[in-house]
């Protein structure tokens, strides 16, 4: 039997059952996967000031992000292709921080759909939106957010040109996938991945495919989306998508204190510091390296949440401790949906939440939202 006792547990798990094309995708950076390290390695060096003999009575985790209560401030981010590190990967996922008490983000390229996630929960999900050149498709996809219930939009903006990612090519993964004898004899060696799959209908790009003109299979998905990418957008296009929404937006991709400061001029209701967990530009610095300028340029007028190298608790505490009212764990829960599907994304928030409750007392607080930089020593951010 495998104890499970953090989140590197669940990664090593992960890796035996997901065929590599797809865990590679999950666990990948971009070119030499240099910011991907620095988002884990520069957590690593923020120290805790440790305190005693405080009343640890009665903790909370409980906090508020973009107005919803949360169980801790913590989200699930959007991640492309969740379906594939497990069968109906985002229906278990989005069920698992449903009951926890967080937030779930589905993907514009998720495997379900808006309406196949919105089917199997019972609480609003939040829904994560590209910018395309097809704004016909984009009107229609907000208005189906819309009609899920979705209770914010996260706007990505960091994808106009995608970045080169080695192992993705390596691996042949492009829709429909090449499958090659390596990759088809490495699924063989995964059977639990294989049945899950033979048992779901789900495995395409369903915001996608049947929904975008033309798009009518996945074979005709790789020349729409290769068309696709908007070279040309702008701070007037966020604008006219807060309008055409209406509800909370949430912007995703800054890591710039200027562009901070643009985002709030277009009416984000927050931001997200995030490098896309080091799959776009390699080269650029960490997320948690970038939080504490972006955080002073924008003020206390805006919630700035954070991404990308997020491990632990602790680097969850970490990130509050340095001004973000809120984080999103990417790769963390998709250790769990492919080593373990929904229990394992259970297993995931459980290993956050304990973590953070912990060195939270350790710090000498007992409300999450007494978190500041009191509890790190004078650092490197």
């Amino acid at each position: 039997m495998t104890i499970i006792t953090c989140i590197e547990d669940l990664r090593t798990l992960a890796r035996k059952r997901v065929p590599r094309m797809f865990y590679d995708y999950a666990d990948a950076g971009s070119w030499t996967e240099s910011t991907y390290r620095a988002n884990s390695e520069d957590f690593a060096r923020i120290k805790f000031r440790q305190r005693v003999a405080v009343n640890l009575e009665n903790r909370s985790l409980r906090s508020n992000m973009v107005g919803q209560e949360v169980a801790m401030p913590v989200a699930l981010a959007p991640t492309g292709l969740t379906g594939m590190q497990h069968a109906d990967g985002e229906i278990l996922a989005a069920r698992a921080a449903e009951k926890f008490g967080v937030p779930f983000t589905l993907s514009t390229m998720s495997i379900c759909s808006i309406e196949d996630v919105a089917a199997h929960t019972t609480k609003p999900f939040w829904f994560q939106l590209y910018v395309m050149k097809d704004r016909d498709f984009i009107d229609r996809l907000i208005d189906r957010a819309k009609a899920a219930g979705c209770s914010a939009l996260v706007l990505t903006l960091d994808l106009q040109v995608l970045g080169q990612r080695h192992k993705d090519l390596r691996n042949g993964l492009s829709a429909p996938p090449k499958l090659g004898l390596a990759t088809l004899l490495d699924m063989a060696t995964k059977p639990r991945w294989c049945l899950g799959m033979l048992g779901t209908r789900r495995r395409g790009f369903g915001n996608i495919v049947g929904h975008a003109t033309s798009v009518t299979d996945m074979s005709s998905l790789s020349t729409w989306t290769a068309q696709q990418f908007d070279l040309s957008l702008s701070w007037a296009d966020v604008e006219w998508i807060k309008r055409r929404w209406g509800g909370k937006l949430i912007i995703k991709g800054i890591m710039d204190a200027e562009d901070a400061r643009l985002a709030v001029a277009s009416g984000a209701d927050a931001l997200i510091v995030s490098n896309h967990g080091g799959r776009q530009l390699d080269g650029a610095e960490s997320s948690i390296a970038a939080l504490p300028a972006i955080v002073a340029a924008v003020g206390a007028g805006i919630e700035v949440h954070m991404d990308g190298g997020i491990r632990s608790g602790q680097d969850v505490i970490k990130a509050l401790a340095l001004g973000a009212k809120g984080v999103y764990i990417g790769r963390p829960f998709l250790y769990g949906l492919g080593a373990m599907g929904e229990a394992g994304v259970e297993k995931c928030l459980d290993i956050i939440r304990n973590e953070l409750d912990l060195t939270m007392a350790f710090c000498g607080l007992r409300d999450v939202r007494q978190v500041d930089r009191n509890i790190l020593l004078p650092g490197p951010f």
